[in-house]
């Protein structure tokens, strides 16, 4: 298949004509099925790719029985960022919690890209930048707010990464994300549908209330949203469906 000419990934769609026309050459669709690893801790990078749908998500972990989400992204990213950096591997695993599509590029091509494009390696090092923040905001999270607020925020953040109100995930992949027991996601998920902002059924929960659920996750949300609408641009299609936190 040939790579398209209209992305939905932000960061493709920012590009000018001459950016693009050093990818487009290299763009190979792809499938990302669900629980599919994009990245292997501390294994070298072979291909990074654009994601157009779907959600991953950056796990760390101490022990298999010990991980955490420390960072997601979607159509706003690019597996890899890593490679604009000077390196070609990270200790952390990424892959596939919602599944989607994406383009795909041979690290080495990306690389000689970034190389030959001032303009392309800033994008990519500005999108790093809000990747930073989001991180930040989520150790901020994980140290001090409740799990209603954490739960609130990564619903948000789904949100914000997708079109339409339902949302794709369970209990115990929340769980998982959140750090925190079955138990807990469920009291917190409760919590937001006393507050009528969501609606949580098997498998999915659907959003009823924006802009409650993102005065819901608290501080933690708005730092890195603002961050990227700064450097890159909106992350949803229509701005006008956006909050402010």
């Amino acid at each position: 298949m040939n790579a398209p000419t209209t992305y939905q990934n932000r960061l493709l769609a920012r590009l000018g004509p001459d950016d693009l026309a050093l990818l487009q050459p290299h763009l190979e669709p792809v499938d990302l099925p669900v629980g599919l690893v994009v990245i292997e801790p501390d294994q070298p990078i072979t291909h990074a790719v654009f994601p157009e749908t779907g959600l991953c998500s950056v796990i760390a972990s101490l022990q298999e029985r010990s991980r955490v989400e420390i960072g997601l992204y979607g159509r706003d990213g690019l597996v890899g960022t890593v490679l604009a950096l000077g390196s070609n591997r990270v200790p952390h695993q990424t892959f596939m919690q919602v599944s989607g599509t994406g383009l795909r590029i041979e690290a080495e091509a990306l690389t000689r890209a970034i190389e030959a494009s001032a303009s392309l390696r800033l994008l990519i090092l500005r999108y790093t930048q809000t990747f930073l923040v989001q991180t930040a905001q989520t150790a901020l999270a994980n140290a001090s707010a409740p799990a209603e607020e954490r739960l609130a925020r990564w619903l948000a953040m789904y949100h914000d990464r997708q079109d339409g109100d339902d949302l794709s995930v369970t209990h115990e992949f929340l769980s998982m994300m959140l750090g925190v027991r079955r138990p807990t996601v469920t009291v917190a998920l409760q919590m937001l549908e006393g507050a009528g902002l969501v609606r949580a059924q098997r498998g999915r929960v659907r959003v009823l209330d924006r802009r409650g659920l993102i005065e819901a996750a608290g501080p933690a949300y708005g730092p890195a949203e603002a961050e990227y609408e700064r450097l890159i641009g909106p992350l949803r299609r229509d701005r006008d469906e956006r909050a402010e936190p």
